[in-house]
């Protein structure tokens, strides 16, 4: 039966104004960023410029005080007050206070509220309805038998500043523009440059293999629709090509089983009449042969199965404790005719959403495993446990796996150098890896101090 035509992408506006819109837009921002970082920089070089002239005149007025026979005389030098001037004739305020109190100037110019930083102390105030920059420093006077404490209060508005800063942000504001001109005009041509290539790309994809077998079904930009369809169809190809080859290797599993039970129920009822041992061995190594084709069927089976599920997991809210508690019942007689025993122990629930199908088959693996490398007379412990994350452990006193071969077993038909003589297929534990890489877990692999094996599902 031929397959579903796959279906057509949906269209969802266009690539390549959605580029040239994200290109843009950034470029806008990053050309605000650049004008607001200028003018900031800008602001704080001419602040400090301004800062650096105040202190140096509030400077000059404490050098020129002095106590002469008890009194302090302030001879304010011309220059304290020249070096202030300004294209735009700032008004200077000062006001001189002794040992806090007002002594000369403007009254209402306060002193420093701030803590001071070395001998200067900066701050943005007011007077007379202007803002002013103000800088104050204090100077310890001592005369005969007198010590006085001098500070000076030192403001200036600020016109010529904000003319140099509108001055700057325009300057800043042409920069600003022609970067943003010029990253538009880039933005159209790597637009146009990268639908070139999602076009060349879309032939190309067409004929390489296979990554994800499931259609694209989310929303596609308009110049990305044929690329999409291609992509839809190959996957439908291959999709059923897949399912093909799946149930065909399970139907064929499924069809050599069977028959292959009859004829080990003929051969073990063979061996019960056959009374020369050398017929007898002969029929032995038969019944070993048919529980090796079966095993390897089954598991044959199990594998498509899971292969099959993986991509599909069918989740349900379950009770590992309990799922694993039903399997080990079960597998309690095939273990008592080995002369094995199995103990489950660990936490009383540990509760998990995941396939239980899947998650059965692993641990059934895990458990088969290691009854039959387990010696007779010992124990195979299995523990359920939550903390600190979800594992599902079993641990055996067999011989162990051969340390150079662990970051191998897990492979597809790849057994161990000691698994000579032990009925087994090799895909035991690719299931458990299949199974734990499908819920998003891990298998770990190591030998139990004192001899035996230990096998963790972590989900």
């Amino acid at each position: 039966m031929p397959p579903d035509p796959p279906p057509d992408p949906y269209v969802s506006g266009s690539l390549r104004n959605r580029l040239v819109l994200t290109l843009i837009g950034g470029a806008a921002i990053l050309a605000f960023l650049l004008f607001v970082a200028v003018r900031n920089y800008a602001a704080q070089v001419a602040q400090q410029g301004q800062d650096n002239i105040l202190g140096a005149s509030v400077t000059s007025i404490l050098d020129a005080a002095a106590l002469r026979d008890g009194q302090l005389e302030v001879d304010i030098p011309y220059a304290a007050f020249a070096m202030l001037s300004t294209p735009s004739d700032d008004r200077v305020f000062y006001a001189i206070f002794q040992d806090g109190a007002f002594l000369s100037g403007y009254e209402d110019l306060q002193q420093a509220t701030g803590q001071f930083d070395g001998k200067w102390s900066f701050q943005t105030s007011r007077i007379r309805g202007e803002t002013i920059r103000q800088v104050s420093a204090r100077r310890t006077l001592v005369g005969l038998n007198k010590q006085t404490v001098i500070e000076v209060a030192l403001g200036q508005t600020q016109d010529a500043l904000a003319e140099t800063l509108d001055q700057i942000s325009r300057n800043a504001a042409i920069l600003g523009v022609g970067f943003f001109a010029l990253a538009a005009a880039l933005s159209f041509w790597a637009t146009s440059s990268t639908i070139g290539q999602l076009n060349r790309l879309t032939t190309s994809v067409t004929r390489r293999g296979p990554q994800d077998l499931s259609p694209f079904k989310k929303p596609v930009p308009r110049e990305m629709a044929p690329l999409v369809a291609s992509l839809n169809s190959l996957m439908g190809r291959l999709d059923q090509s897949l399912s093909q080859s799946e149930d065909f290797i399970a139907e064929a599993a499924h069809r050599v089983r069977t028959p292959l039970a009859t004829v080990r129920s003929y051969a073990d009822a063979t061996l019960q009449r056959v009374e020369k041992e050398e017929n007898r061995e002969a029929l032995r190594s038969m019944v070993r042969a048919i529980d090796e084709s079966s095993r390897a069927a089954g598991q044959l089976l199990d594998h498509a199965m899971i292969t099959f599920r993986a991509d599909h997991l069918e989740r349900e809210d379950i009770d590992l404790n309990a799922l694993v508690r039903d399997l080990v019942q079960r597998l309690t007689p095939i273990a008592e005719m080995k002369d094995l025993s199995l103990s489950l122990s660990g936490d009383p629930k540990v509760s998990y959403s995941g396939d239980p199908i899947l998650i059965q088959n692993a641990v059934r693996n895990m458990i088969d495993n290691a009854l039959k490398y387990a010696p007779a007379d010992s124990f195979v412990r299995i523990e359920v446990v939550s903390e600190p994350r979800i594992q599902i452990i079993v641990k055996d006193r067999g011989p162990g796996f051969p340390p150079d071969e662990i970051g191998t077993l897990t492979r597809r038909f790849e057994r161990g150098k000691n698994a000579s003589g032990t009925i087994g297929s090799g895909l035991g534990l690719t299931i458990v890896q299949d199974v734990a890489s499908a819920h998003g877990g891990t298998l770990e692999l190591t030998n139990r101090q004192g001899g035996g094996a230990c096998v963790i599902l972590s989900l």
